[in-house]
């Protein structure tokens, strides 16, 4: 189904991505301009960088913030003794959205003008700066989905293919009030004249740096339980409808009891978040995907059978 609506690029993805591959192709056969563009970010030693992937491949971006200016300089490098008529020189921050099943939501798109029409005949570098840029969403990389803020410069050209070229970034944002609310999460649950546990936890709400801690309590046991495990689960949500689509996967899990528990035995949780690969709960972004986490609690009995109990908490970034 997935396969089937990769046809659904919107007209302004798709142009780009042509000006991209004809620039390559014109260039390998020696036709395209001695022209290669570059950026550099006037702060990038002193920002931090995390690990992404785009094409496939993995790259090094910089980390920016909500409130950080995104501001440097354009190059423009010309072979010597070549030169290049453009229409105009411009660089766009685009906020995208990218569905893998076919579908892009540009949310943010500011431009600047870099140059007027004219003819370069060396290398020129330009300065740009998008002092107040709107970075509301965290950059994300999901199963489904992918949130993505990068700079495209674009060199226009009337008779060839523009030349473009695009520099990722990637955005998280600090949430530095911690929640006013967040209450511990405490629940009993069972199978009628078999099971019987209560479960609690210190919170409902973590940053991603932190340790739940909590206990299971067994008020009745009448099944042969064999060992019990905690998993965290993150579960993305992508569209809406008949078109929504739901991925599940088990971030962690680990044992917190090997052997038969009995009446009146009380089980400690403790698990340490920082360990792990998450990010931010997402609720609704842009009407387009939501991201939740969930404790899992799994007991399995003698002969391999399942039981578990989930639970949703509530993740948050509290620094980089």
């Amino acid at each position: 189904r997935r396969s089937g609506q990769l046809g659904g690029w919107s007209s302004f993805r798709l142009l780009a991505s042509m000006d991209k591959l004809l620039s390559r192709a014109s260039a390998l056969v020696g036709l395209g301009p001695a022209c290669t563009p570059s950026i550099t970010f006037s702060d990038e030693s002193s920002r931090k960088r995390v690990t992404s992937y785009k094409d496939g491949q993995q790259e090094q971006v910089l980390v920016f913030t909500d409130k950080d200016p995104v501001a440097g300089e354009v190059t423009l490098k010309l072979d010597p003794g070549k030169r290049l008529e453009h229409m105009g020189v411009k660089i766009e921050f685009i906020g995208m959205i990218e569905m893998f099943y076919g579908n892009y939501h540009e949310f943010t798109n500011l431009v600047r003008d870099l140059d007027a029409p004219g003819e370069l005949t060396q290398t020129k570098v330009y300065q740009f700066d998008f002092a107040s840029v709107d970075k509301q969403y965290d950059s994300y990389n999901g199963i489904n989905v992918k949130l993505r803020y990068f700079l495209r410069v674009t060199v226009a050209r009337q008779y060839s293919p523009n030349v473009v070229f695009e520099q990722d970034m990637w955005v998280k944002n600090i949430q530095t009030m911690p929640p006013e609310i967040n209450n511990s999460i405490k629940m009993e649950v069972g199978i009628e004249d078999c099971l019987h546990i209560e479960f609690e936890y210190n919170r409902s709400k973590y940053h991603l740096k932190d340790v739940v801690i909590g206990k299971i309590y067994f008020l009745l046991v009448r099944l042969k339980i064999k060992h019990m495990e905690i998993e965290i689960r993150k579960r993305e949500s992508t569209g809406s409808g008949s078109d929504l689509y739901n991925e599940s996967e088990t971030i962690t899990k680990f044992e917190i009891m090997d052997g038969a528990p009995v009446r009146g035995e009380s089980v400690p949780v403790r698990l340490f978040l920082s360990g792990f690969d998450l990010t931010p709960t997402y609720r609704n972004v842009n009407n387009k995907f939501s991201v939740k986490y969930y404790l899992n609690l799994v007991l399995v009995d003698e002969e391999d059978r399942r039981y578990f109990k989930q639970q949703e908490i509530t993740l948050w970034r509290k620094e980089l």
